[in-house]
Order: structure tokens, then sequence, then C-alpha cells
């Protein structure tokens, strides 16, 4: 990118374009439409309305610096600050994991189980962004919600969301590891995206995710299950009669989780787009 002299909006993207692709950053004109949309404050209409557009100094500082980021392999959502979930946008910073469409798949899950009950009492364990929490939320007006992190920085970017979409004084947040330790065990559900991945698999991963994403969101143990194998138990012990675990998992610990929850009653596993095992839903035994 030429530093020292005005650049159109044309020779910008162009630049980038060629920067993101001999970094071999993913999807490069996707990046650099959505990066000089984010240095200029613009819609992608602008972007192709108004070519010859020159940048500001100040807005061509900002646009190189987001793509010297996304070449060093930062996410997008991280230099945006922002990520649309479920037709909502989040606010995300390195401290939560970025939402992703395949967590569309447990919002459904835990619908299609909810909507028949009045007021279901709700607990998102991991909540990260909150993006499972606000969504449940905002769809299940008359649902108790509340959602839990062990990280505190987390639970802010949480509170932030719940806030700017609407459902603040719907969700009790708690920093907490699972469960919250000083509400009544007495849920409709447990829901939860833990984390899953092996360790053993840190190679498999890309390398965004492993570099720049919160560790401890991302990798669970060696074997990805370590976190799960503590959350059933403990869901077993939170829930109600009847009541539901809803978790997001992946096709590697699948068998594993049908194995941890083959004594439940009901279980279901559903598959994302792919054919890929992503959702587990297993109810608790009424008696």
């Amino acid at each position: 990118m030429q530093r020292d002299s005005p650049l159109s909006l044309k020779a910008a993207f162009a630049s980038a374009l060629d920067r993101l692709t001999a970094a071999q950053v993913g999807s490069p004109r996707l990046n650099a439409e959505t990066l000089l949309m984010f240095a200029l404050g613009c819609d992608r209409a602008h972007l192709y309305a108004h070519p010859e557009r020159i940048l500001s100094a100040e807005e061509q500082q900002r646009f190189e610096h987001a793509i010297d980021a996304r070449a060093r392999g930062v996410p997008a959502q991280y230099i945006t600050g922002h990520q649309e979930f479920w037709g909502l946008d989040f606010l995300v910073n390195p401290a939560v994991l970025i939402p992703r469409p395949e967590t569309e798949h447990l919002i459904e899950a835990v619908l299609t189980l909810a909507r028949p009950l009045s007021n279901p009492r709700i607990v998102d364990v991991g909540t990260g962004s909150g993006c499972i929490a606000v969504v449940l939320a905002r769809e299940l007006p008359g649902a108790k919600i509340h959602a839990t992190d062990i990280s505190p920085a987390a639970l802010e970017v949480a509170r932030v969301n719940a806030t700017r979409n609407g459902v603040a004084d719907r969700i009790h947040f708690h920093v907490a590891d699972l469960l919250p330790r000083h509400e009544p065990a007495s849920f409709d559900f447990v829901v939860s995206n833990p984390p899953y991945v092996g360790e053993r698999e840190e190679d498999q991963v890309q390398l965004e995710v492993r570099e720049f994403e919160p560790r401890n969101a991302v990798f669970a143990g060696p074997s990805g299950m370590e976190v799960i194998t503590r959350l059933v138990p403990a869901a077993q012990l939170a829930l109600n009669p009847g009541g539901w675990l809803v978790m997001e998992i992946s096709g590697t610990i699948a068998q594993a989780v049908r194995d941890l929850l083959a004594v439940w009653a009901d279980l279901r596993i559903t598959n994302d787009l792919q054919g890929i095992p992503r959702v587990v839903s297993a109810q608790k035994s009424g008696d």
C-alpha cells in the first residue's frame, strides 16, 4: 500500500487484496471489503459506487493497520469488534470466542424443546460473548435466564451485548466455573458451547483460532472431553426432572459424548450442514 501518497478507494482495495492473498488469508476479497468498510465507516454499496474516492490520511492509516493485523492472522472480527449471529450484532474482543454459524444449531435445538414451556429456567454455561443467552432471551420472552463464565472479562462483553440487544434485565450473569454457585438447582435447561477441542488436535486448528482466540474457550485439555465430563454430572444435579442438557460438540468427541450420556433419556444428536455431529440434547429422567 502506498503510505505516503493519496490513495483512491479502488487502489486501496486492490492493494489490500494483493496483500491478503500473498499472506494466504482465506476469502481475501471478503476480508478486504469488510476491513475497508470498517475503516471508512460505510457499507458495501458505497465501496463500489465511489471507486475514485480519495481516502483521508486517517482512513488510510486505519485501513493499513487493519490489513496489517489481518495479514498477521488476527481475525477480522477482533479488528472490527463485531460479529453477526442470529441476525444480531455482537461486540467481540480477544476475551471471547467469536460466535460461529454452527452454534445456531444449538439455538434451534433449545428453541424446539423450550417453546412449549411458558417460563423455562435456563442457564448458559460458558457464555463468552453472551450470544446464546442473548438470543434465547429474545426468542423466549418468558424465560428466566442465567449465564456463567469463568472469565470476568468475558462476562463484561456479555453484559454489554445483553444491553445492546435489549435483554440486560432478563439475564443474570455469574462468574463461575460451570453452574452458578448460589442459585437453586432447578433449571429446565443447561445449555453450553463448552471447550471441546483436544490439545492433541491443535495442529488441525486454524492458526487464527489457536493463536488469537481465548485458549480456555477452545481447548478443553488433552482429549477435548475434560470440561464436558465435569459438566454432565453437574447438569444432572442442577436440572429438574425432565429437564434438558443441550451442548455443542464436534465429530471427534461425538461417540465419547454418547457413551457419557448413555443413561440419560431421549439422547439426540443433531448434525450441522456439513453432516458433522454438532449438537447433543439429552433429557434427565423424570423419576
